[in-house]
């Protein structure tokens, strides 16, 4: 059963310890200033400016862009935060349907659809971990599709050779196959054939 959505308004895994000092004020407000200006670039024209034009239009030093964000990659998963924390919720709400095969396909179109819907939460999922900031949400997004992954086997919906780091290979590839902007009916064509991909061979 295919209904999973993802929208703004609503809402793989590698776990590690993070260690961070609280920023200064004035730091802080530097960093959100960045934030805002490169959310707004991607929202209007689907990409981040380079680093010296986004340190322009945030009006600070691109010393200052560099010192938060070393690489685009950080700069992309950063922006990325608050729609994984929309999506942890979203995929365990889906887990808790008492229809593991139900829950499991909307868990996976969550996921598919949040990657086609915010570019940082692809570069999330893409399991780079750059950002010290998105990593424990990445950590619990693997968590809640690994408890459902072992819900899914038990029920025989899907193969025991495969773990969450497959899952998260397979949904990052098929959103790059879907592409942006998303053509519905591909979509589903192919969420289709991906989730019957992964039930267990035919004895």
């Amino acid at each position: 059963m295919l209904n999973g959505t993802y929208s703004e308004s609503e809402p793989i895994p590698f776990i590690v310890n993070v260690v961070t000092s609280p920023l200064r004020a004035d730091a802080a407000r530097n960093r959100e200033q960045v934030l805002a200006v490169a959310r707004e670039h991607l929202t209007a024209r689907g990409d981040t400016p380079p680093m010296k034009d986004l340190a322009r239009l945030a009006g600070v030093g691109v010393g200052t862009v560099y010192r938060h964000f070393p690489t685009h990659q950080v700069l992309l998963e950063a922006l990325g935060v608050d729609g994984m924390r929309k999506l942890v919720r979203a995929t365990r709400d889906a887990a808790a349907d008492p229809d593991p095969e139900a829950g499991f396909a909307r868990v996976m179109e969550y996921v598919l659809r949040g990657q086609l819907a915010d570019p940082g939460i692809a570069a999330v999922v893409s399991g780079e971990g750059a950002c010290a900031e998105a990593l424990p949400l990445a950590a619990e997004l693997g968590e809640a599709v690994s408890a459902l992954l072992v819900r899914a086997r038990a029920a025989g919906i899907v193969r025991r050779d495969l773990d969450p780091g497959d899952i998260r290979r397979l949904l990052s590839g098929m959103a790059s196959a879907v592409g942006v902007p998303p053509d519905e009916s591909r979509l589903r064509r192919y969420l289709t054939v991906f989730l019957d991909g992964l039930r267990p061979p035919r004895r």
